[in-house]
């Protein structure tokens, strides 16, 4: 997509800038009910984080076993860049993140005392969007850590106590 325009069309941007939003909020409140990423994602994602690669379902369910590491997590998006392609059925966008997780209590003693609780980072996503019959959904999306502060998590969601987990 050579062809990009730099002045996206208002309400483009302003519901690319609600579905980051949403999905931060999704997130952030573990709201994984069946079908939840419908809301957000084309049935043929990709995603790119620091801890690898996954498509479609697989990359949803890595989403929920991500922020199911922690106690706690909080996503602020910020400084939305959206171009879209002439035609206004693709879009790319990219926007900065503050991400600020909580580790849970087993984390916190099995790395003994005074073990940071707050695993942060700073980072960057990139996205590319497709206009659906049901409004603007991710393709794609690629987040690249900046910075980091603490600990990162150990282990995965499901070898969490099952009753700590958040879903």
């Amino acid at each position: 997509m050579d062809q990009m325009n730099t002045t996206p069309d208002p309400q483009d941007h302003a519901e690319i800038a609600a579905l980051i939003s949403g999905l931060f909020r999704a997130l952030d409140d573990r709201h994984f009910e069946e079908g939840w990423a419908d809301a957000y994602f084309t049935d043929d994602l990709h995603v790119t984080t620091p801890v690898g690669e996954a498509d479609g379902a697989e990359a949803i369910r890595l989403a929920q076993e991500a922020v199911g590491r922690f106690a706690a997590t909080l996503h602020i998006s910020s400084d939305i860049l959206v171009h879209t392609a002439p035609d206004a059925r693709t879009a790319d966008v990219r926007w900065n993140a503050h991400m600020t997780h909580v580790h849970r209590d087993t984390t916190l003693r099995a790395r003994g005392a005074g073990a940071n609780p707050l695993f942060t980072v700073g980072g960057v996503y990139e996205g590319r969007l497709r206009r659906t019959e049901r409004g603007w959904r991710f393709s794609g999306m690629a987040v690249r850590a900046v910075w980091t502060t603490g600990e990162p998590p150990v282990g995965k969601a499901r070898d969490v106590d099952a009753d700590q987990q958040s879903y």
